[in-house]
């Protein structure tokens, strides 16, 4: 049974602009239930990718294999492996047929810490999910969750009602092009922040 006030955010939530999705996912909890285990952990980072025109979209350029969840309906994970060592969690936003999604790129970490620490093997908790590679390392979230509807049970997010500070907007990070936009979003003064 869930708390009052804890509700699943809905497909209307992700059918809309880009950055508002990227801004106000922030203050809202990843929840990752899955093998008998939930883990959840407090959105502190975005980041925004919007269209065919967004050279630091993989939608840039057009539909393959890889990015077809891009071009799909709101409210889908798009999960892919970058560097040939970690995934990345990325929320698909807008309507079908305009390829746009936020990364997740920091969580604070909640429920399942212990476990996340097993995952991560690491102990220190600012370690553990401030990044968008070691938040899905924590999480568990991989190939699997690819396509995976954001709607249902094995990943979602939560709106827990809970008051959000200052929001810092900056430019995004860990890409040569379209890093002029100040297209990522963090909560000011969270601990979890990625540091790059």
């Amino acid at each position: 049974m869930k708390s009052a006030g804890i509700k699943k955010l809905k497909r209307e939530f992700y059918n809309r602009p880009t950055l508002e999705v990227a801004k106000e996912l922030l203050g809202k909890y990843l929840v990752v239930n899955k093998n008998g285990t939930k883990l959840s952990g407090k959105i502190v980072e975005t980041e925004a990718y919007r269209g065919l025109y967004d050279p630091a979209s993989h939608a840039y350029g057009g539909m393959t294999p890889r990015n077809r969840i891009m071009f799909g309906e709101p409210g889908y994970a798009y999960v892919y492996f970058t560097y040939g060592m970690y995934y990345c969690l990325n929320v698909i936003t807008e309507r079908k047929g305009f390829p746009a999604g936020v990364l997740i790129r920091a969580l604070e970490p909640k429920n399942g810490i212990e476990i996340m620490r097993k995952k991560r093997k690491k102990e220190k908790i600012e370690d553990l999910t401030s990044g968008p590679g070691k938040l899905c390392q924590a999480m568990g979230v991989d190939k699997s969750l690819n396509g995976a509807d954001l709607i249902g049970k094995t990943i979602y997010v939560e709106d827990r009602n809970e008051a959000v500070g200052k929001i810092v907007s900056t430019n995004r990070i860990g890409i040569d092009e379209g890093k002029e936009k100040k297209w990522r979003f963090y909560l000011r003064d969270n601990r979890f922040v990625s540091r790059s």
